[in-house]
């Protein structure tokens, strides 16, 4: 074990952030995996030792994540994307391309332990598709000039730019209003430009019930994808808990399509910071876990720095503004699980276990972190409030549409010419989201659309004119959801988007409760024997069939994000699907793949 203990120290350190020694679990692992390049049985029980917990519990959270590794991999890891937003732009070719020159295949290292190549299912940064992470770092978009630089020079890939590509319909953007400015992430320029004043108000003048009354005025609803009202979540929270109370930041961006909280936490982190404050003092919480997507490296790193900005100038720590509201904020890195986004699921993660989703009754607002009462937030949602409690909760609402108040961030990947981040209010149309990202290229014909995030049920081009409120999309019969929006054009076999969608959630499943384990599994394994030009007759009425009998039998609604994909583009492209069965072959192709 001597080995082990040049890493006591820092590990020590890890766990004086915590409340229970076992929720360092994950960042030890990731200490571990950093200092001697992979987990083997050996660190398996040391950190079993170290946590005072079992070797089979750190091993099931081991094999749980996906950037967990028990064997060493290259000096450089090439992971690329084989979701849909990176995919409809030519990924399987950069696939193709990046395994034929360095001779192996995904999951294989070279000879000389100098590349291992990995595929991965979304690295949410779909405006720059097709995009792969090399070690720590995001490249794309990936084109022949890119790769060769790759094979030949990984240490001079360029940095990834982001695409930040405007507002749509504001006279004033509320939450990328900062994203131009030089330097936007630094504590100093967001001082200049009233930075903490909201938090300086609501904690100096306002009540706690007025800051819940504000954001409910206010029409905020949860941008994570529920939608469900932020003001009313607040105010379940328990008053006189005799336990402590947590805010919880959901930071675990994973939805395929989605890249927005990348772009706060990146551009304008001091804004989600603010928002915490003024979330903590109006919940009575006096501790913060940020648990962010453990593949955002540079994103974590600008957001420490905010945060240890945010000590130095007061903003956080002992009598915040000279009250008696105390506030500690603690980064906690994900692992790599798609599932940690469901709220229950992140809390158990956080506590450091395998991120199974929590039968409910009791609700996090009563029993959530450490048995605790806890607030949970995402970050795009948190990152309205400082606007609203310097113009007020119904000035707020007007900028919304219906019962959502406010504006929100879309991402536009696929077949559009200008993919990126836009914000709008929701009242924008889909159409109108589209027009602004230039429409689909020329010479092509918009196919279908996925409005939300991979989960939402797909709409055809003629039903594009349609609100990107939660309930306007809801009344269409899809879903808000991450405001992932997905473009296909003419040239998209739609079994494919199947396939990529099915591919997906089987993969990312957790395996709890069996209509999903299996009904996943069972979903991908028909999809892809039809594309192989193996269907059967029979073989649509079952996945439908499969899909149906996911829904509402489990825990938590994976399953039935996994079912709905599968339900609405056989409903709304069944010729095409028909046509795979019967002559075993595709005639829509798409060019890219």
């Amino acid at each position: 074990m001597g080995t082990f203990d040049t890493l006591r120290q820092e590990a020590d350190a890890i766990i004086s952030h915590y409340e229970e020694r076992r929720a360092a679990m994950l960042p030890v692992l990731r200490l571990v995996q950093e200092r001697l390049g992979a987990i083997t049985t050996e660190a398996e029980e040391w950190v079993a030792q170290f946590l005072q917990v079992a070797p089979s519990h750190v091993h099931e959270v081991v094999t749980f994540y996906s950037l967990y590794h028990q064997q060493p991999v290259g000096t450089c890891h090439i992971q690329l994307c084989r979701n849909i937003a990176c995919a409809l732009r030519g990924a399987e070719g950069c696939l193709a391309a990046v395994s034929e020159r360095l001779g192996i295949g995904p999951g294989e290292t070279t000879p000389d332990g100098r590349y291992t190549l990995s595929t991965v299912e979304c690295l949410c940064a779909c405006e720059m598709g097709p995009v792969a992470q090399v070690n720590d770092r995001y490249v794309g978009p990936l084109s022949p000039e890119l790769i060769e630089t790759l094979i030949r020079a990984p240490e001079s890939l360029p940095a990834m730019p982001l695409r930040f590509r405007g507002a749509v319909g504001l006279a004033e953007p509320v939450l990328s209003k900062r994203f131009s400015f030089q330097d936007s992430e630094a504590i100093e320029t967001y001082l200049r430009d009233d930075g903490y004043q909201s938090a300086r108000r609501s904690l100096t003048e306002l009540a706690p019930d007025q800051v819940i009354a504000e954001v409910t005025k206010s029409n905020l609803r949860g941008l994570g994808g529920a939608g469900f009202p932020t003001g009313k979540k607040w105010a379940f929270v328990l008053k006189d808990a005799s336990k402590p109370h947590y805010l919880v930041v959901n930071a675990d961006e994973g939805e395929p399509g989605t890249i927005k909280d990348r772009y706060i936490i990146t551009k304008d982190p001091h804004r989600l910071i603010e928002g915490m404050i003024i979330a903590a003092y109006a919940t009575g919480c006096r501790k913060a876990y940020i648990y962010i997507r453990g593949e955002y490296v540079e994103p974590t790193r600008i957001l420490q720095q905010a945060i240890d900005d945010a000590y130095k100038y007061g903003f956080l720590g002992r009598r915040i503004f000279n009250t008696s509201v105390d506030l500690d904020v603690v980064v906690h890195r994900g692992a790599g699980a798609y599932i940690c986004g469901e709220e229950s699921a992140l809390l158990e993660s956080l506590e450091g276990k395998k991120g199974f989703p929590r039968l409910r009754p009791p609700y996090p607002a009563i029993s959530g972190l450490f048995a605790s009462p806890t607030v949970i937030n995402n970050v795009e949602t948190l990152s309205c409030v400082p606007t609203i409690i310097q113009k007020g909760g119904e000035s707020f609402a007007k900028l919304g549409f219906g019962k959502s108040g406010g504006t929100r961030l879309f991402s536009v990947s696929g077949h559009v010419r200008k993919p990126g981040l836009y914000e709008a209010s929701h009242g924008v149309t889909l159409r109108e989201l589209i027009d602004a990202a230039g429409g689909v290229p020329e010479g092509r014909r918009l196919k279908a659309v996925i409005p939300g995030g991979i989960s939402a049920k797909i709409l055809r081009a003629d039903e594009i004119d349609v609100r990107m409120d939660f309930d306007s999309l809801l009344a269409a019969g899809t879903m808000a959801g991450s405001a992932g929006v997905i473009v296909m054009d003419d040239t998209t076999c739609m079994l494919d988007a199947l396939w990529y969608a099915a591919k997906f959630f089987a993969h990312e499943s957790c395996g709890q409760c069996s209509p999903c384990r299996e009904g996943t599994g069972w979903l991908f394994k028909i999809v892809d024997r039809i594309r192989k030009g193996e269907g059967r007759v029979q073989d649509l009425d079952s996945l439908l069939g499969i899909a149906g009998n996911m829904e509402g039998r489990t825990i938590c609604v994976f399953a039935d994000a996994a079912a709905w994909p599968v339900q609405s583009y056989i409903a709304k492209f069944r010729e095409e699907f028909e046509f795979h069965i019967r002559e075993g072959r595709c005639n829509v192709r798409s060019e890219d793949g």
